[in-house]
């Protein structure tokens, strides 16, 4: 996919007030980990992951995301009623139904000629969304267009870690499945993007590539339809270590996919905002796909894997301090279980 005519406009990001660390969530488990004499410090040597954070008790998905939403219509210069679609990218939703957008989009006060929906994609939500978005700007459907997502893990992790206590038949083996959901956090992102004739100060996004290994869909898999909300019972179960090396695979065919459509060889890269997961497989990633490790801006050891938002948040936090300049070449990468990976390029 090449677009001729895409800029993102603006993308602005709210983090949550609560900060939990690692080792907090270690102190929950003592007696657990003393029943598998499991060393201190494990969840965050495995991960790189020092804390993350959550939102207060109460905060739904469409809360999260209209304060980043907000903000980002406080920033822009385009005119609201411009904005002729929101899709909401959450792996988080209010309910079942309707589209958690639709509550979104009532409180931000859009117009009423609005495509208004969900897109649902695991932790690829947010670069479908924008895929998806630029397709109608570039098909003249749209004049703009914003995406939002607002992700909450509060529930996921209490609920895990309260299976783990309670299952007494646990050991070294049976735990790793509920680790990688000890990494996750929670954060808001939206992205208003618009046709180059009205933002024209904007950042060009250029195109990008897609590959589904949808073969590998049961690798991770959560049991709530009712998304990430409080009180409800929300288990996943990940196989971690082949989730990572198919999820590698994946992202190296795309890469290869990438090169094709936009011709920038590797030194040409400024700026790499990846989906953070955790630190391991970020090396083995850059590794495996032969990029400067150098040129990543990190996340995760403050935030954690915070899902469908964790590349655009990545990419707005690395611009606002200064990491991602005018003019730079940035490559958005989002590998989410399904397995999908999208790579997007943005002459920022």
């Amino acid at each position: 996919m090449i677009y001729q005519n895409v800029n993102i406009d603006v993308i602005e990001y709210e983090l949550p007030p609560e900060i939990i660390k690692s080792s907090d969530i270690e102190e929950q488990l003592d007696p657990l980990y003393k029943d598998l004499k499991l060393p201190k410090g494990r969840l965050e040597l495995m991960s790189g992951i020092k804390e993350r954070r959550l939102w207060l008790p109460g905060t739904k998905p469409s809360d999260a995301a209209i304060y980043a939403g907000k903000k980002a219509l406080e920033a822009t210069h385009i005119p609201i009623d411009k904005i002729e679609c929101l899709i909401s990218c959450s792996v988080c939703r209010d309910c079942l139904e309707p589209a958690t957008a639709t509550i979104i989009h009532n409180q931000l006060g859009l117009s009423n000629n609005s495509m208004v929906f969900d897109i649902s994609n695991a932790c690829l939500g947010v670069l479908t969304g924008m895929t998806m978005l630029a397709n109608m700007i570039e098909l003249g459907q749209v004049e703009a267009g914003i995406i939002v997502a607002g992700e909450n893990s509060r529930s996921l992790l209490e609920s895990t870690i309260q299976t783990m206590l309670n299952d007494k038949s646990l050991n070294r083996k049976t735990i790793k499945p509920f680790f990688a959901s000890l990494t996750i956090g929670s954060g808001a992102i939206a992205v208003i993007m618009s046709h180059k004739n009205l933002s024209p100060k904007g950042h060009r996004l250029l195109g990008g590539a897609t590959i589904a290994n949808t073969q590998y869909n049961d690798l991770c898999r959560g049991n709530s339809d009712k998304g990430m909300n409080d009180g409800a019972d929300t288990i996943m179960n990940t196989d971690s270590e082949k989730l990572m090396l198919k999820g590698i695979e994946t992202a190296s065919e795309t890469w290869n996919k990438f090169k094709s459509v936009i011709p920038w060889k590797k030194e040409l890269v400024d700026c790499f905002c990846t989906h953070q997961v955790g630190i391991a497989h970020k090396k083995l990633m850059f590794e495996k796909l032969d990029l400067d490790l150098e040129k990543d801006f990190s996340t995760l050891e403050n935030l954690g894997n915070i899902g469908s938002v964790s590349c655009p948040i990545t990419v707005g936090m690395a611009s606002k301090q200064n990491q991602l300049k005018k003019g730079d070449n940035l490559v958005m990468m989002g590998i989410g279980s399904g397995i999908n990976c999208s790579i997007l390029g943005v002459e920022w």
